[in-house]
């Protein structure tokens, strides 16, 4: 008796969890076809314009990917910080430009923490036996599997001037999906045709020699912050590709054509 109500139970629990998934599914379906209102189309073309260069046949996907975004994501304000809806369809329409034609997805972000302007973060360095804590303010970190943390102030500034190559939603959402693959290493799930090796051919080199420009105090396209990591490096060149595409194809035309690929999108035809 008490094996079969323990099996009844195990049954039951599996039957919720079945039903709880295929109505978040049928949620999302929804809410990927939903377009957004006019007044929120207003508001996203001004606080990202960007998404005014983004090819008419992205249009509609974009802003269903935005509703479920929204729907699925809270949106927390931090130090006092109200959230407005400008602020979540900012940050949504920006994350979501890197997905719009790829069926990358952010399945395990639940929570975006937004600060007014940039916070203070506290990190442990591990050298051997010795752990040194130390402070940093910073405009963004992305944590596996969430949160996202944001400093509105910069989020903003990036999302407005989509031509200088620095925009922190894009760098922070390029970790999100590098972790999807398991590890925030620099090489993400890629789609199918895409080789891990082809990837290496092209970014282990570039990350190498931007080490060596940065160490050399040259300037190259991509930002000097790139040579802290190979999961750096690739969040800094996503930000390129989505705003510098002309000089990243110029410079470094192997690694525009391995995030064009990934990405399935090709920024430079845009506007």
């Amino acid at each position: 008796m008490a094996a079969y109500l323990i099996l009844l139970l195990i049954v039951s629990v599996a039957a919720a969890v079945a039903i709880r998934l295929v109505l978040k599914h049928r949620r999302r379906a929804a809410l990927l076809r939903t377009r957004l209102t006019e007044a929120q189309r207003a508001i996203v073309a001004t606080e990202v314009p960007l998404t005014r260069k983004l090819p008419a046949r992205f249009h509609q996907a974009l802003e269903g990917k935005i509703n479920a975004f929204i729907g699925q994501v809270d949106f927390v304000g931090c130090n006092g910080l109200e959230v407005s809806e400008e602020m979540r369809l900012s940050i949504a329409a920006q994350a979501c430009l890197l997905i719009v034609n790829s069926d990358t997805w952010y399945d395990h972000l639940t929570t975006i923490l937004i600060y007014p302007a940039a916070f203070k973060s506290r990190q442990r360095q591990h050298n051997g036996y010795v752990v040194t804590e130390r402070e940093t303010v910073r405009s963004g970190e992305s944590w596996s599997r969430g949160p996202v943390i944001l400093s509105w102030a910069d989020t903003r500034r990036g999302a407005l001037n989509d031509r200088d190559g620095h925009n922190v939603v894009f760098h922070e959402f390029a970790h999100q999906i590098d972790d999807l693959s398991g590890h925030t290493d620099g090489l993400p799930n890629l789609p199918k045709g895409q080789s891990v090796a082809g990837w290496a051919r092209t970014f282990v080199p570039a990350y190498q020699t931007h080490v060596q420009n940065v160490q050399a105090g040259h300037r190259t396209v991509f930002d000097a912050y790139g040579a802290t990591g190979p999961e750096e490096f690739f969040a800094v060149a996503v930000e390129t590709f989505f705003e510098k595409p002309a000089a990243l194809n110029h410079h470094e035309p192997a690694v525009y054509r391995q995030l064009a690929q990934l990405f399935r999108l090709d920024p430079l035809s845009w506007g």
